[in-house]
């Protein structure tokens, strides 16, 4: 378990220290992930560190680090590693960032050329600090990574954005191969899951990406257990089909600490399943629902699919 307060360093969560402890339910049967142990995940390990580089699978506390560091394949973080957001679901760090890196983009570029990576994901902290919000500093990396490792397909999951004028554009005029930004939850819960963000905010941002590129792939993602309720789901999917989003990933929110958002309740593999199918019954070209499903986990195998889908929908 992640502690919010660590007295040899600076505060992971200064603003959730003084919240009152939540429960911790007890993990079900079906929440198995696979220990991080191998030599794979060694030297990924290894590699991330020398160029200095953050991971959402390390910060975020991935339950998949294990099996994906085991194959070499890690979520890079930029923009640094302290947020100036405070979701009441998130084990990253927050806070007043410092200042950006220059040499982060070309550290990114290089660590995806070591781990040889054909499909590499590029996260990042939300910088409202920064007038841009930390766009320029992503379609830098972009742009590094295609100079170093030109066949490598590159997939980003931003922030929102929010009030940033232009940095949607800036993102997608370095064009990505799939461009991702999380819903996270349905919006009945944004206050008290994601106070910081607005849903339809995030909404016309994902519907704004195909208006500039209509070819560009698009993907957003939910976490269940949060207190939702069926039907606020089915009805976030419409609304990222009325975005004309391509791909959702559903997947088991899981609880950092005692001081973050409770798990209201641990939802069944039969429920996923629901959701998988109903999803690709409104029209989404790849459905990933599943208890340990996260926005970059098989992300590479999951493009390919989703190439096959649109030339197979395409091809009718």
């Amino acid at each position: 378990m992640v502690v919010v307060l660590d007295t040899t360093n600076r505060p992971r969560h200064p603003e959730k220290a003084h919240r009152p402890d939540q429960p911790l339910l007890p993990k079900p049967a079906w929440i198995r992930a696979r220990a991080p142990v191998s030599r794979g995940h060694a030297q990924t390990h290894a590699i991330v560190r020398a160029n200095g580089l953050h991971t959402v699978c390390e910060e975020a506390g991935c339950p998949n680090i294990g099996e994906c560091w085991e194959k070499k394949h890690a979520t890079f973080m930029i923009l640094g590693d302290t947020c100036t957001r405070a979701c009441a679901f998130c084990n990253v760090r927050t806070g007043l960032p410092g200042p950006l890196d220059a040499e982060e983009p070309g550290h990114v570029a290089e660590a995806t050329a070591k781990l040889g990576l054909s499909h590499v994901v590029i996260t990042s902290v939300d910088r409202d600090d920064l007038d841009d919000g930390g766009a320029e500093h992503f379609a830098r990396t972009i742009r590094a990574i295609r100079a170093r490792c030109p066949r490598t397909t590159i997939e980003v999951l931003t922030p929102d954005f929010l009030r940033k004028d232009g940095a949607l554009e800036t993102v997608v005029a370095a064009r990505p191969d799939v461009f991702n930004h999380n819903l996270e939850t349905v919006p009945s819960l944004y206050l008290t899951v994601r106070p910081g963000a607005r849903y339809f905010h995030s909404i016309r941002l994902l519907q704004r990406v195909k208006e500039i590129d209509p070819a560009m792939f698009t993907k957003s993602g939910i976490m269940v257990g949060l207190g939702e309720e069926r039907n606020e789901v089915l009805q976030l999917m419409d609304d990222l089909r009325s975005a004309d989003v391509d791909f959702l990933t559903v997947g088991q929110y899981l609880q950092p600490t005692r001081k973050h958002h409770a798990v209201a309740r641990y939802v069944t593999p039969d429920e996923f399943k629901a959701y998988e199918v109903t999803a690709y019954a409104k029209g989404f070209l790849k459905v990933s629902a599943s208890p340990l499903t996260r926005s970059s986990h098989h992300a590479g195998e999951d493009f390919a699919e989703l190439q096959r889908a649109r030339a197979a929908r395409t091809a009718r």
